[in-house]
């Protein structure tokens, strides 16, 4: 394939020539970027040439120009939403997390702003490898629709508040096919390639304000702190620069942000969270926190005081779960999903506690390794195309900085046959450090604002 010609341009790029620019050190045009982000929708670029645009990104790098302009072309490769309908009846809030374990801050956060007067779209993902995925967590509801077209996105959000579904094929399409081809090309953790990646869907959703949680420390998908500074520095100052307000928030993933991690597990806490039966002290400070940035920079709160003072009244007065549940019942789900819940989540058939050897203080909780605990239950995947259950996963009753005593109960895990358990109870034994002192690890390490912070070159583009 020597030439292509992008739909509904004129203008026709030889890929070759393209690809062979970054060979030789030179800058991309923003006009031939926007082509052969089409030109990849159309499918009318090979997966070899995917593998080597990937491959010449990530050991090449690019400049701000060139990543600012191939976010806003896998943005432009597809539908963009716009939201007419709302224009005077409440900013759309967004929310983007880097990926983590027993993170379901989606499920509690976007009814809670949908009650706060905001409208939220959030497209979501699977989960891949060690890190749980938000739309996972709602297959377990039965009927609930998480491919939907566009209209129908729209009109629930607009009649309910809030939606949580896949982002459609029309949205980012480029991306779609090249993150296929990322995954087995050993580009995954290439930074310009994810902040396109992220931002041109987020960009899409066409929201009025965008809070990003970029995950630290183990459980985190990037675990070098510099490059999670970059990351998150790049992504707000890219969004900024194309038009979309934007912040991030560093947040703690060196131990599972919630006291369960697995699908059916994690939905079920958050329909207790939402009904006010538990409120997990580190889940609900995240909460507080991403829905306190939201609704200051979508004009419905004007201090943190006043932002966090309205979630807990939308939380302690069930209008928060009164949202998820009509945004339940929307996508086809059970018409009272709390009613539906009381009557019992199904249960893996194996169930086995977890228990510590000897007294001391809880000094490292490790997220990835329990991630990937419920990973070998069947909680995850390894590799896309790989089935899950919803029904496994691991329940934690232990925090780092716990006091604990030999033969105490730190959680359970939900299996669904005796030696997994077994195994999974081992992993758990190895993501447990036990010492004389711990320091409680600090939930939120930083906030990022405007243009960011980050190097103006992403010179070697690989995480570490």
């Amino acid at each position: 394939m020597g030439r292509t010609e992008a739909m509904g341009s004129a203008t026709a790029l030889s890929i070759p020539a393209f690809l062979a620019r970054k060979r030789h050190d030179k800058s991309w045009s923003a006009e031939s970027l926007r082509v052969f982000a089409r030109a990849i929708a159309a499918g009318q670029v090979a997966d070899a040439q995917l593998g080597a645009f990937a491959m010449a990104v990530c050991c090449r790098g690019m400049d701000e120009a060139e990543l600012l302009a191939w976010t806003e072309a896998v943005r432009d490769s597809g539908q963009v939403l716009r939201w007419p309908r709302l224009a005077d009846r409440g900013p759309v809030l967004d929310k983007h997390s880097t990926g983590g374990v027993g993170d379901c801050v989606s499920l509690i956060l976007a009814p809670l702003l949908a009650a706060c007067g905001g409208f939220v779209p959030m497209l979501s993902g699977r989960g891949l490898g060690h890190t749980g995925g938000t739309l996972d967590k709602l297959s377990v509801l039965p009927g609930y629709r998480l491919d939907v077209d566009r209209t129908t996105l729209q009109r629930v959000v607009e009649q309910t508040g809030m939606a949580i579904v896949a982002a459609g094929a029309d949205l980012a399409p480029a991306d779609r096919r090249l993150y296929a081809v990322r995954d087995v090309s050993a580009t995954v953790e290439c930074l310009p390639l994810i902040v396109a990646s992220i931002l041109g869907k987020k960009l899409a959703v066409g929201s009025s304000a965008l809070l990003l949680d970029v995950k630290t420390g183990s459980g985190a998908n990037l675990g070098a702190a510099d490059q999670v500074q970059a990351l998150a520095s790049g992504l707000v100052r890219v969004a900024s620069r194309a038009g979309q307000p934007c912040r991030a928030l560093l947040s703690d993933m060196s131990q599972p942000l919630a006291p369960a991690v697995g699908n059916a597990l994690e939905l079920a806490l958050c329909l207790e969270y939402l009904q006010g039966r538990c409120r997990p002290k580190r889940l609900h400070a995240l909460v507080l926190a991403l829905g306190s940035e939201l609704l200051q920079m979508g004009g419905l709160a004007h201090s943190a005081a006043e932002a966090e003072a309205g979630l807990l009244a939308a939380l302690d007065s069930g209008r928060g779960a009164e949202c998820f549940a009509r945004s339940v019942a929307a996508l086809g789900g059970p018409n009272d999903v709390f009613k539906w819940a009381s009557q019992g989540i199904e249960q893996a058939p194996v169930r086995r506690d977890w228990r510590v050897a000897s007294d001391g203080v809880v000094t490292a909780l490790d997220a990835q390794l329990i991630g990937l605990a419920a990973v070998a239950l069947g909680a995850g995947r390894q590799h896309p195309e790989q089935a899950i259950d919803v029904r496994v996963g691991v329940e934690l009753a232990l925090e780092v900085g716990d006091q604990v005593r030999a033969g105490q109960r730190l959680g359970c895990v939900h299996a669904r046959t005796e030696a997994e358990a077994e195994q999974a109870i081992q992993q758990l034994d190895r993501a447990l450090s036990i010492g004389e002192q711990a320091t409680r690890p600090t939930l939120i390490s930083g906030r990022i604002d405007g243009a960011g912070s980050a190097a103006s070159r992403y010179a070697d583009g690989v995480a570490a």
